[in-house]
């Protein structure tokens, strides 16, 4: 596939060539309904939900993640 520069997203594209793993749309799309009914059916915006999911689903998410607290400071 060749890239036009315009609609073509590098990110994503060098992530799915980094772990090998190419979501489907269905699979875009039915984690980003899961994100609607996590956020209880209220409005949001649905691009957003979809990018979202785009980003779980190719192991990028948008949280950030922590390291685990040792237990020696936890307590």
């Amino acid at each position: 596939m060749a890239k036009t520069g315009k609609g073509s997203s590098p990110t994503v594209e060098k992530n799915c060539e980094a772990n090998g793993f190419h979501p489907t749309t269905e699979e875009i799309a039915l984690r980003a309904y899961h994100i609607y009914l996590e956020r209880g059916g209220a409005p949001g915006d649905a691009l957003e939900d979809w990018t979202r999911a785009e980003r779980e689903l190719l192991g990028n998410s948008a949280e950030p993640r922590r390291k685990p607290v040792p237990k020696s400071i936890a307590a």
